[in-house]
């Protein structure tokens, strides 16, 4: 399919509203996968840390008491 303008091209033959919505919804939802998979790996990491932190707290501790 060719456009004669621009215009033309962003309307779509007069679905251009849901067919740029369509676009619009999808490439930001995908965004949102992506910074939403970043934030949920950097708490990961960051309660992996304070877990293994934790452990070996508990660990020194058992260590002092039985000496």
């Amino acid at each position: 399919m060719q456009f004669d303008s621009f215009s033309d091209f962003l309307a779509m033959g007069g679905y251009g509203f849901y067919i740029w919505l369509a676009y619009g919804l999808t490439y930001g939802l995908l965004i949102g996968l992506v910074v939403y998979c970043f934030w949920e790996v950097k708490a990961f990491h960051q309660n992996f840390r304070q877990k293994l932190a934790r452990a070996q707290r508990i660990k020194q501790y058992q260590e002092a008491e039985h000496r």
